[in-house]
């Protein structure tokens, strides 16, 4: 029998898998207490599941229940939630260069799987590095797919252990671990450092607006600040090479 994916593919889809894999492990305490808060705000356990597979986006869901548990109105959960995911924005600007020639059925689900991340490690990956479009796509989804099974799995545990889990674990000091390993992995050059000071310091700051504006606020103004100093120095704007390989071409020819 063929096998569906060839053995190129693959070993990039492992690699992302791979890659990722420290983080992965380190988000399932956060799984289970967006499980566990699931089911401590009265949420029905198959409701819980399917909110979590339908959403997938931790931060958001996490407020999403809170605010469900205080009674909010669905518009102020909804609100909240769109806010709380506007980051996403600028991450799948960051990787439209890398992936501006997938198909509209490989976009909506790369879209559906984003996540910090999935997102660190694959623009880690792609900074400096010149690979085709099969490669970069592969290392995505291996990165990106292992990353939703595994908030998947850790999220449905906490909805079927529910408050058996006991309080004394204090599982929400992974959150914080997870995003420091993420950060220190990118702050690779000057403007990078630069700008990650700026929008840590904007987001102490900022931390008193309301619906969690603080989080977006800090992005823009780092933002702001690393395309500033990239620009000042000539480094702004930055062409990105992606190459291209005979299957590529081929791919194409067969597509139109």
């Amino acid at each position: 029998m063929n096998n569906p994916i060839p053995l190129s593919s693959r070993t990039d889809f492992l690699a992302g898998a791979q890659a990722i894999t420290p983080i992965a492990l380190g988000v399932i305490p956060f799984g289970l207490i967006a499980g566990v808060a699931m089911v401590n705000a009265g949420i029905p356990p198959h409701h819980a599941i399917a909110m979590t597979i339908v959403s997938f986006t931790g931060a958001a869901q996490l407020a999403a229940i809170d605010l469900i548990n205080r009674t909010a109105p669905i518009a102020v959960v909804i609100l909240t939630a769109v806010i709380i995911n506007l980051r996403f924005t600028m991450y799948s600007a960051s990787l439209a260069p890398y992936f501006q020639q997938f198909d509209s059925t490989m976009k909506w689900i790369g879209a559906y799987l984003l996540t910090d991340e999935a997102y660190a490690v694959s623009i880690t990956k792609f900074r400096g590095t010149e690979w085709n479009r099969q490669s970069q796509k592969w290392f995505y989804f291996g990165a990106a797919i292992s990353f939703w099974a595994t908030w998947q799995i850790s999220a449905a545990a906490g909805v079927l252990l529910g408050s058996s889990i006991p309080a004394g674990f204090s599982l929400e000091f992974a959150v914080p671990l997870t995003f420091i390993a993420l950060l220190f992995p990118a702050l690779d050059d000057r403007p990078t450092e630069f700008a990650a000071l700026v929008s840590g310091s904007a987001s102490v700051l900022t931390a008193i607006l309301p619906l969690n504006l603080g989080l977006v606020t800090a992005a823009l103004i780092g933002v702001a600040v690393g395309v500033s100093y990239e620009f000042r120095r000539g480094m702004f704007p930055v062409t990105t090479h992606v190459s291209t390989t005979e299957a590529d071409v081929s791919e194409g020819c067969d597509a139109a």
